[in-house]
């Protein structure tokens, strides 16, 4: 009798550790994928920054370009000495303006072949150690390429945060309102101003501006706090709130009508399967089958959607955030183009490319929370979807 007893104790002891193996295996399976999407996306950030460094330097055509600022600075230099080299023969003044080129020449390293020079660029680009602007500098003065975007990446990170929230929720449920309303006034009007979001969010910021600022008076012009900023920190929380309106508004203009039209399509097509007629014949109520069978299967493309206009979008704001005169990476990137600041356009990019990737990895997280189709880490090749 004792060993009857024992025996479902011993099943139910089996049990747990079979559970216990199965949720160990898991474990490992999505550390295993996860681990290789890492080194996948890795992969190709390193080779998109040394794409970059490349195209930034022309293959080491920038090289002449630098060397002529070298020397036109060496020359200015030479005038504002004039009084002390006045009693010098001018061959004299010749092999001390070279010497000058050559020492400034040997300090920025580009006394070295460039293909060289480029693993250095790599390197240091990929550990973010960035160097030294040429002309920028960062608010307190340092020439450090990491202070100067470190300054800059917390706007554009508030910036397009703020666009990307309000933009997916009041997208996804008035799409879901209007596949409700089909063929209705409201969604003719929106199927007529979709092609509106061809314009970009800078041209319907300039329009924005005049209206709301110029004209009515009721926001700022641009910034991202007025000048002085207020001390109390509530105060400077709402007048950065105020200078975040027409910025996140540009941008929604630029894109919205468009992205509830598609986003209604998806809901449209999915909504006519055979499986949402079938819960519908169970007597489901509408809520019910839009949760369970629409807004779920739709979730996967609609982020894909979404995800892939967010990697535009963080380079489309170059010229949005010069309109606002918003000081992020964008305002950044346009300033070092027009002083040809070299160390400040690789670094912002090579920001950008990683902004991306862990876009992409987060793009991957929620396709495995999302749908039960991706299998992580399953099958014979060990990544399978």
């Amino acid at each position: 009798m004792d060993q009857q007893f024992n025996v479902p104790d011993v099943e139910s002891q089996e049990t747990d550790v079979e559970r216990e193996g199965d949720s160990g295996s898991n474990l490992k399976r999505i550390a295993k994928y996860f681990g290789f999407r890492l080194i996948a996306l890795f992969i190709t950030v390193v080779v998109a920054i040394y794409l970059l460094i490349l195209i930034a330097n022309m293959g080491g055509a920038v090289d002449n370009i630098r060397m002529g600022q070298i020397r036109e600075n060496v020359g200015m230099q030479m005038m504002a000495m004039s009084s002390e080299m006045a009693d010098w023969p001018s061959e004299r003044r010749r092999e001390y303006e070279e010497q000058l080129v050559e020492q400034e020449r040997r300090r920025l390293g580009l006394d070295q072949p460039f293909i060289l020079r480029s693993v250095y660029y790599l390197r240091d680009a990929i550990t973010l150690d960035l160097g030294r602007a040429e002309q920028m500098t960062s608010d307190a003065g340092s020439r450090r390429v990491q202070l100067i975007i470190l300054e800059r990446l917390p706007p554009t990170l508030m910036l397009m945060m703020s666009y990307f929230l309000i933009m997916f929720f009041v997208a996804l449920f008035g799409a879901l309102f209007l596949s409700r309303r089909y063929g209705s006034k409201l969604d003719k009007l929106v199927v007529v101003l979709a092609p509106s979001s061809a314009a970009p969010g800078w041209f319907y910021g300039i329009f924005l501006i005049l209206i709301f600022a110029a004209v009515l008076g009721w926001l700022p012009f641009g910034g991202m706090v007025k000048a002085p900023p207020p001390r109390e920190t509530h105060l400077y929380a709402l007048s950065v709130l105020r200078h975040l309106i027409l910025p996140v508004a540009a941008l929604i203009m630029g894109g919205f009508f468009l992205t509830i039209y598609n986003w209604r399509t998806f809901f449209l097509i999915y909504s006519s399967e055979d499986y949402v007629e079938m819960a519908k014949a169970k007597g489901l109520s509408n809520r019910a089958i839009e949760r369970r069978y629409i807004l779920r299967p739709t979730l996967p493309p609609i982020i894909t959607s979404f995800a892939l206009g967010m990697i535009v979008m963080w380079m489309g704001a170059i010229i949005l955030e010069q309109v606002f005169n918003w000081p992020g990476l964008g305002r950044m990137l346009y300033e070092a183009i027009g002083l040809f600041d070299v160390p400040i356009i690789v670094g912002g990019q090579v920001i950008y490319a990683y902004l991306l990737a862990a876009t992409v990895f987060v793009l991957d997280i929620l396709y495995a929370l999302l749908d039960p189709r991706v299998k992580m880490g399953a099958g014979a090749g060990g990544n399978k979807q």
